[in-house]
């Protein structure tokens, strides 16, 4: 992925003169790009369901990128105004060279959302368990992978002790696990929770709480258009603040009520299952702005799973300034 990047990094800058977001009816309509669909990431949409975005005048169109690479490429092109996914896939752009730097302005989440599953009950789990176990963690070079594997060495688990299978894509690894592969498997809510409910595994651990603090998901935009659009940036961000507090303060039952539009395929009480799971390991930031200590934790976990050539710097890379004004606003 971030030889990927880093290509578009350095080919593709500034393609449309113009923003990508398109006004109608006195509403910006803003291109987002998500990494992938989750209730990981109940803010953001509880901002667009509890009217927010509308209240600041913006119109949300959602998009699947699949991954952080399709969502960096999505925003350097121009097809996105926004992208959300974690810092990393900004970090490579920039290791690569840009002549529009992708540039975070706003954090949502602040820690790996997964949660270990195991086959077999293990009330007293401890990640000593894992030693001479194959677990399956994600994509090689993905950051749940990274995460884990980071875990298990500052646990004390040698190169050697460590068996992450890699070889299955990410939507492919529950299928996998409940076929007979691996003894573990991380998943993120509600599958972690609906398959612990259908008897076939048991959550023994939340892969967040033990990883500790990181930028895990971030919203990202090309200098460029940040420049061009400060105003609407900062709109965002305030729906998305509101969004954010109301997570942290209401209960997870009357949360998961207003997620049921995005996500019609699961249970009210499923999503308040998976939303009580969220608050319980403060999956979310209070503070929109990214940290340089979180920055940095990130970037001593991907440069331990040795797919980092040189580490990036914060100040050109990060700009908390919308988040501030946003704050010093509201305060």
């Amino acid at each position: 992925m971030k030889k990927l990047l880093a290509t578009l990094g350095a080919a593709i800058f500034a393609l449309l003169p113009c923003s990508a977001c398109t006004k109608a009816d006195d509403m910006t309509t803003l291109k987002i790009n998500e990494v992938t669909h989750s209730v990981f990431y109940a803010p953001m949409y509880l901002a667009d369901s509890l009217g927010y975005f509308e209240e600041e005048g913006i119109r949300i169109e959602l998009t699947n990128g699949g991954g952080a690479d399709a969502v960096m490429a999505s925003v350097l092109s121009g097809d996105a105004d926004i992208g959300f996914c974690g810092p990393e896939a900004a970090i490579y752009v920039q290791l690569g060279g840009s002549r529009d730097q992708p540039t975070v302005f706003g954090q949502l989440t602040k820690r790996d959302g997964s949660f270990l599953v195991s086959r077999s009950p293990e009330p007293d789990f401890s990640w000593e368990n894992l030693k001479g176990k194959e677990i399956l963690a994600g994509r090689k070079g993905g950051v749940p992978a990274m995460t884990f594997e980071y875990i298990l060495r500052e646990h004390g688990f040698s190169d050697e002790e460590i068996d992450l299978n890699f070889d299955v894509a990410f939507n492919l690894m529950t299928g996998a696990f409940e076929a007979g592969t691996a003894d573990y498997c991380t998943m993120f809510e509600p599958t972690a929770s609906e398959y612990q409910a259908a008897g076939k595994g048991y959550i023994v651990a939340a892969v967040g709480e033990a990883g500790g603090e990181v930028p895990y998901t971030s919203y990202i935009a090309k200098r460029s258009w940040l420049d061009r659009n400060e105003e609407t940036a900062k709109k965002f961000l305030r729906a998305l603040l509101k969004g954010v507090r109301y997570a942290q303060t209401q209960s997870a039952a009357d949360i998961a009520e207003h997620l049921c539009t995005q996500f019609p395929a699961t249970s009210v009480a499923s999503l308040a299952t998976s939303i009580q799971s969220y608050q319980a390991i403060d999956a979310w930031v209070t503070d929109m702005a990214m940290t340089e200590a979180s920055f940095e934790r990130l970037q001593d976990i991907i440069e331990s799973a040795g797919e980092l050539e040189r580490r990036a710097q914060f100040d050109t890379l990060v700009d908390n300034s919308y988040v501030a004004e946003v704050y010093a606003a509201l305060a």
